[in-house]
């Protein structure tokens, strides 16, 4: 015991500063720790024999922290960076790759053995299985281990992620295509566009600024709970008339490249459709004048008014004016032409609470394809009716007349109605279509 304790205030001494001024600085006690320079023997002798009362209460703690306190040694910050690469690809190993590609976006480190051409391996060989299977164990196992190694030996890291994601898109793609090759040869357009955008994501197709909406917009109609407005292309906006807030919001949008928009482009940026490629005709000198066929839609959300396909449309060169093609789809001299609107037109709204039917308003479909087939000019906007202020020329229908005109950058529509007391119905007698001839021009490589 007297031997122990004698060593150990030997060893705290010597790490101990002395009080004399003529001393050294020295730092904290430190166990074996090696003696430090002094002023002298003398002094360093001194401090623990000439005031022992003094020195009896440092000596006594320092005595305690050696042999009573146990060190405590700091925690490491333990995380999973920290782990060895090899355990964090074990990990990696159970992640789908979905997960794997969120993984990846953590930091570089995590980005390259995210990239591990055995993980992906994997995940390639899960989802996309060889068609040929062979019957004979031996040669199958044989096959599969060397072209496992050879595929992670002779391949850059991140080969096989980018396999499966391009594996992926064709794969989409084909689906995709399968949905919409079947065509309805009235309107040219896929029959399964519905199908087909289902599982996609979103994507930005429009942008509106409803700021102003009563200026910037067209008043459509209103009942007694709302009041309608539109925004091309295609939005229709209902405001509670007390309130002055938006009601309910609908957008009609037409199928035409809906599917390219929907799931080509981003959510903050927009497809942007590829430019048409006009094919050239020096032979026909009324190239692109010719051969239109419209498929017209008119509807007020579940009732349909109209649904009808003309063809053989065309516009005489004398017709052109004012920048425009005219092509007459219903005239107002060919009784046989006239067509009845069935029901009574409305446009329908639904809320959570409230339900209604603004009349006289309705949504207007129309696709007028070229003379090959293909979609030349499409919209799809809700419109409404109007009294015509013109005189009205015709002298077999006894009722007043109507108009609904819509217009875009490509062109513009133009109907007359004649409503009918008797029968309580619509009657068109007039529908005819304008085309901008820049438009024309630069679907037909013409200069008109």
């Amino acid at each position: 015991m007297a031997t122990g304790r004698g060593r150990a205030l030997r060893r705290y001494g010597r790490s101990v500063a002395p009080a004399s001024p003529g001393a050294a600085e020295v730092g904290p006690p430190r166990p074996f720790a090696p003696a430090v320079a002094s002023a002298g023997p003398r002094n360093r002798s001194r401090s623990f024999a000439a005031r022992p009362g003094a020195c009896s209460e440092t000596v006594n703690a320092g005595i305690k922290s050696l042999y009573l306190t146990p060190s405590i040694k700091p925690k490491p910050n333990l995380c999973i960076e920290s782990l060895p690469s090899e355990m964090l690809i074990k990990i990696f190993s159970y992640l789908d790759a979905v997960s794997l590609l969120s993984v990846g976006c953590v930091n570089k480190h995590f980005y390259h053995l995210a990239n591990d051409n055995g993980i992906w391996l994997k995940i390639y060989s899960i989802c996309f299985q060889p068609k040929r299977t062979i019957w004979k164990m031996k040669s199958e196992q044989t096959e599969t281990v060397s072209l496992g190694c050879a595929a992670l030996h002779d391949r850059k890291p991140g080969y096989w992620k980018k396999e499966y994601i391009f594996k992926q898109i064709a794969a989409v793609k084909t689906r995709v295509m399968r949905l919409v090759k079947p065509v309805d040869p009235y309107t040219g357009l896929p029959c399964k566009n519905k199908e087909a955008m289902k599982p996609r994501r979103r994507s930005l197709i429009a942008e509106y600024h409803l700021a102003n909406l009563t200026e910037s917009s067209v008043a459509l109609g209103a009942d007694k709970l709302v009041q309608l407005f539109s925004l091309n292309p295609g939005l229709l906006v209902g405001l509670w008339k007390e309130k002055n807030e938006i009601a309910f919001v609908m957008a009609s949008l037409h199928y035409h490249q809906l599917l390219e928009r929907s799931t080509l482009g981003s959510a903050t940026v927009q497809y942007a459709l590829p430019p048409n490629k006009p094919v050239l005709d020096d032979v026909d000198p009324e190239y692109g004048l010719h051969d239109y066929s419209l498929h017209l839609d008119m509807h007020g959300g579940s009732c349909t008014y109209l649904c009808g396909t003309f063809k053989s449309l065309f516009c005489r060169k004398g017709d052109i004016a004012n920048g425009y093609l005219r092509l007459t789809v219903i005239s107002l001299k060919d009784n046989k032409k006239h067509l009845p609107l069935a029901g009574t037109l409305g446009l329908s709204w639904e809320t959570d609470v409230f339900k209604g039917n603004v009349k006289d308003c309705f949504v207007m479909d129309v696709t007028l394809l070229d003379e090959t087939g293909k979609p030349f000019w499409c919209f799809s906007a809700p419109v409404y009716i109007e009294l015509s202020s013109e005189a009205s020329g015709l002298y077999d229908y006894l009722g007043r007349t109507y108009t609904t005109y819509y217009a875009d950058s490509e062109g513009k529509v133009r109907v007359e109605l004649v409503w009918l007391e008797e029968t309580k119905e619509y009657f068109i007698v007039s529908l005819v279509l304008y085309i901008s001839t820049k438009k024309v021009n630069n679907w037909y490589g013409t200069n008109y």
